[in-house]
């Protein structure tokens, strides 16, 4: 199973985008994947709704460990000058490798793929709680109350609580969808809640800290969509 995740999320210059997208998912994600561990890929456009704006880049593997050995920080060391220069095109960049928690399949799981790459459409947050005593109520949250609802909500393929084991924000939660149709029509009503004090989630939400671009709704771009 893919138990680790390692996501990038990043901003790129109007005029570099096309030189970079081509080298990123032609050479490196190629060149990725054929790392020891490494079990998929996923790219998505960002700016279908949340605060994201950009680039999402995930990588799977069967432990987080796959991605320390060697570290990001180890790679950074020895890549090749064409990648250091694709790389310093990235701004804004935010990098966390995560463990996953706990997860659910929604009724569209049969639509993640190809393999177990995530699904057409994420949505994806990374935040930090204000106290222990909000991680019981969060945790709560999403154990009673949140997954079970995504089990069975129309259009979601799944959802993996995931907890960082490098990063500055120490919460995460990835969300697929079949299509950002589906996410908007099934998926939107329930986000109001976070506005309504009334709430679980109303209650919940004041205290996290959310990081840049989080939450952030995305499109996948490589591997392409067949529709």
């Amino acid at each position: 199973m893919d138990r680790g995740i390692w996501a990038i999320s990043y901003e790129l210059p109007e005029g570099d985008k096309s030189e970079y997208l081509a080298w990123f998912h032609d050479v490196h994600i190629p060149e990725k994947l054929l790392r020891p561990g490494y079990l998929w890929a996923a790219h998505y456009d960002l700016g279908h709704g949340g605060h994201g704006k950009g680039y999402l880049a995930l990588f799977g593997a069967g432990s987080a460990h796959t991605f320390l050995n060697p570290s990001p920080g180890q790679l950074a060391q020895r890549q090749s000058a064409e990648s250091g220069r694709m790389m310093a095109m990235r701004q804004q960049s935010f990098a966390c490798i995560l463990v996953e928690e706990t997860r659910v399949d929604g009724p569209e799981a049969s639509k993640r793929g190809p393999g177990m790459t995530p699904g057409p459409v994420v949505q994806m947050g990374n935040y930090n709680a204000a106290s222990p005593a909000v991680e019981d109520d969060l945790g709560a949250w999403y154990a009673q109350e949140r997954l079970p609802l995504l089990a069975k909500l129309p259009g979601c393929i799944g959802a993996r609580k995931l907890l960082a084991a490098v990063g500055a924000y120490k919460h995460a939660i990835l969300h697929e969808f079949a299509s950002l149709e589906l996410r908007e029509r099934h998926f939107g009503p329930h986000e109001a809640d976070a506005r309504n004090p009334d709430t679980w989630m109303g209650r919940v939400r004041p205290h996290l800290t959310h990081a840049p671009r989080s939450p952030a709704v995305g499109r996948r771009i490589w591997p392409a969509l067949d529709f």
